[in-house]
C-alpha cells in the first residue's frame, strides 16, 4: 500500500478531511462535499469511502461527546493520518503528471 494512489471519491473525501485539523464528523463532511462538488452525497457513499480509507490506515475515528442537539448521541470524528497525507500527495502528483502529459510509461508521439 506504500505506493497506492487514491480513487476519485477517496481523494475528494480525504482532501476535505485534511483541511480540518481537529477532524470532522460525517454531517459536516457531507456538507463540505456537497459544496465542493455541486452534487448531493449520500450518507452511505460517504461512510463507505471513510471505512475504505480507515482500512487502508489513512483515516482514524473516535467518538466525541454526547450533545443535546443530537438527542444525547455522540458524533464520530474522523481525522487524517500521516499515511493519508502521503497518499494525498502521491495522488496529487499523479494527477498533475497526467494533466501535464508527463506520466511514467507515456509514449511520445512522433
Amino acid at each position: 500500500m506504500a505506493n497506492e494512489t487514491l480513487g476519485k471519491s477517496e481523494f475528494l473525501v480525504l482532501s476535505l478531511l485534511a483541511q480540518r485539523a481537529r477532524g470532522v464528523h460525517g454531517t459536516a463532511l457531507i456538507q463540505d462535499l456537497n459544496s465542493a462538488t455541486g452534487r448531493q452525497w449520500s450518507v452511505g457513499a460517504l461512510y463507505t469511502t471513510l471505512e475504505r480509507l480507515q482500512t487502508k490506515g489513512y483515516v482514524t475515528s473516535s467518538w466525541g461527546e454526547a450533545t443535546p442537539e443530537r438527542g444525547g448521541r455522540r458524533k464520530r470524528i474522523f481525522r487524517v493520518e500521516a499515511a493519508g497525507r502521503a497518499a494525498l500527495q502521491r495522488t496529487q502528483e499523479l494527477f498533475q503528471s497526467v494533466v501535464a502529459g508527463s506520466y511514467p510509461g507515456r509514449q511520445v508521439e512522433a
